[in-house]
């Protein structure tokens, strides 16, 4: 995800303090190498996890303590190497999508830093990726670019690794029990697998092979960086087209997730709040140059994608609903 300040787009807001070339180099790697390793680590962890219960035929997550393997990590570091695959599979996606933003941004003259990597104590291990704009994006046809580029590129480089995910993964009475459901590209990619093997079961019937399952936290953060709101990657895309829609369309989602978080999944609820903050807010782009006639065809890439791995209930059993009623 592409995100702006809004002092980024303030004029004379920089300040005039000078760095030598040593310094900026120094300054703009060594921080998002740090985090990529850090992030290379807490993926590789999880993923150990993960290949551990798939070995003996278990889901991702079989009980509490497989959201938190650092003790079960420690006693036999060696484990980490099993993780390899997941984290291999998660951070190729997260980087597609971050460079997508960052070369398109070089495009447009736009400065950018390097990908950050957030390192998490959660399922995959990391909270994702962002860069930050450190200029002013020129007008709506850089926005269009800037904003698609992440997404396009990431479900792009995710397409392979789907393929060799539904590979890899095998057939379950109870498939990946606590996922609801899968994106619609992974039905479409395993068509294909039933083209070359035939009998292969549906993706509902696959206990996700931990590659399966990097590609499924890959896709939903595709499809959560596609909604068209605020700073999201749809945000700016919607923003580029129709800016006076983006509000309104804003406030809509924000209504939406709420309703949403009670009936499909709770962590909507979060996401809702979060387009709420003062932060998240769309900084102005100057509208005086429209989007080309050649590039009106790439909000429609945009909600092709957003279809292609829409999720409105990722996670079976976690509505708020669910939780009151339980």
């Amino acid at each position: 995800m592409a995100t702006t300040s809004p002092n980024a787009l303030t004029p004379y807001s920089v300040s005039p303090r000078l760095r030598s070339d040593a310094d900026a180099r120094s300054t703009d790697f060594a921080m998002p190498l740090a985090l990529f390793l850090t992030t290379m680590l807490t993926t590789c962890m999880m993923g150990a996890r993960f290949a551990a219960n798939f070995a003996v035929g278990l889901p991702p997550i079989a009980r509490f303590d497989d959201m938190l393997p650092f003790a079960w990590i420690i006693e036999q570091p060696e484990r980490l190497l099993d993780g390899i695959p997941f984290s291999f599979t998660i951070l190729t996606i997260l980087l597609a999508h971050e460079l997508g933003h960052y070369y398109a941004c070089r495009r447009h003259k736009v400065q950018a830093s390097l990908p950050y990597f957030l390192p998490a104590p959660t399922l995959s291990g990391t909270a994702g990726a962002v860069i930050r704009l450190r200029s002013r994006i020129p007008n709506q046809q850089a926005l269009l670019d800037i904003g698609i580029s992440g997404p396009f590129w990431g479900f792009v480089v995710a397409l392979p690794l789907i393929f060799l995910g539904l590979l890899l993964s095998v057939a379950s009475p109870h498939g990946t029990e606590f996922i609801a459901s899968a994106p619609p590209i992974f039905g479409v990619v395993n068509l294909i697998v039933q083209f070359f093997r035939p009998g292969a079961p549906a993706v509902s019937q696959l206990l996700f092979h931990p590659v399966l399952l990097a590609c499924w936290i890959g896709m939903f953060v595709t499809f959560l960086n596609l909604l068209p709101a605020g700073q999201l990657d749809g945000g700016h895309v919607l923003y580029a087209i129709y800016p006076r829609m983006h509000r309104n369309m804003t406030n809509f989602l924000i209504l939406a997730l709420f309703v949403a978080g009670v009936f499909l999944w709770v962590g909507w609820l979060f996401w809702a709040v979060l387009l709420m903050m003062p932060f998240m807010r769309h900084p102005k782009v100057r509208l005086d140059k429209p989007v080309d006639d050649a590039a009106r065809w790439l909000p429609w890439l945009a909600l092709g994608l957003l279809v292609m791995t829409i999720m409105p209930s990722p996670f079976a059993n976690c509505s708020l609903m669910h939780f009151l009623l339980r």
